[in-house]
């Protein structure tokens, strides 16, 4: 159930967060042809750990780069560098900064869950395909609750924190949410998200983490047999069954 910050109270609140981002464009009018997925990606972290060793973490590796860390960093910022991220033109701080970025994800302790919509089956196998984002979005948060549930936490209120995007895209998002929260899913249970709406240019590290996860998986799944350091990382957080598959686990593909 979305729940009404009125009525809560301190012990109900869980022990995990979620931070939600999306790598691709969700619409199926016109498909890259480059990259024909979306992919919308969960990644939960412990609060106490998020708190006291990522958020400092992900400070200073910005500070040692640019001398403060008001970088709010983007994936594609990143592969494509322009404004602030120009000092990775140089390809020896590129690499310094690439290689110690990829340490900084390797260490950090969180669980990933991604769904990812191939829009061309989408569309080809269905004459009236639901938005991709919305099938994300149910496929991420039935996954998130077995997991919580898995360590006790499933009836704890778990905030969920997403970009902004727009008036009319947030009112859809949040009719969504509040729709799958409120039993329209899998489970048919409710679950007990808040849904948290930031500016997408805020400084927030854990969706700054989902940004710079997202894309890699997305590649991976279009292009599975290419070198893709970045995911054999972000590999290790996915979410597994007991006997370690990531498949409907951690890695959830559709159509």
């Amino acid at each position: 159930m979305c729940q009404d910050k009125k009525n809560y109270n301190q012990t109900s609140f869980g022990d995990y967060i979620v931070y939600v981002d999306e790598s691709g464009d969700h619409g199926l009018g016109s498909i890259d042809s480059e990259y024909p997925v979306f992919v919308l990606i969960f990644c939960i972290f412990q609060k106490q750990q998020y708190i006291d060793k990522i958020i400092p973490l992900l400070a200073r590796f910005k500070t040692k780069f640019w001398g403060h860390d008001e970088i709010v960093l983007h994936e594609h910022d990143i592969r494509k560098p322009k404004d602030e991220f120009t000092i990775l033109i140089d390809r020896t701080t590129r690499d310094v900064f690439i290689s110690e970025l990829t340490q900084l994800i390797d260490s950090t302790s969180f669980t990933i869950i991604a769904s990812v919509i191939d829009k061309n089956k989408l569309a080809s196998q269905y004459s009236n395909p639901e938005n991709p984002y919305g099938i994300s979005l149910g496929f991420g948060l039935e996954r998130v609750f077995r997991h919580l549930d898995n360590i006790g936490q499933a009836d704890r209120i778990t905030p969920v924190v997403v970009e902004r995007r727009g008036k009319k895209e947030d009112e859809q998002l949040e009719l969504c949410f509040r729709r799958i929260c409120d039993g329209a899913n899998y489970l048919n249970k409710k679950l007990p998200y808040e849904l948290i709406m930031i500016n997408k240019k805020a400084n927030s590290t854990g969706l700054q983490i989902a940004d710079l996860t997202a894309r890699p998986i997305g590649i991976k799944t279009l292009r599975p047999n290419q070198p893709n350091r970045a995911y054999d990382i972000i590999a290790k957080k996915l979410r597994r069954s007991p006997q370690g598959d990531i498949k409907g686990w951690g890695l959830k593909v559709f159509p």
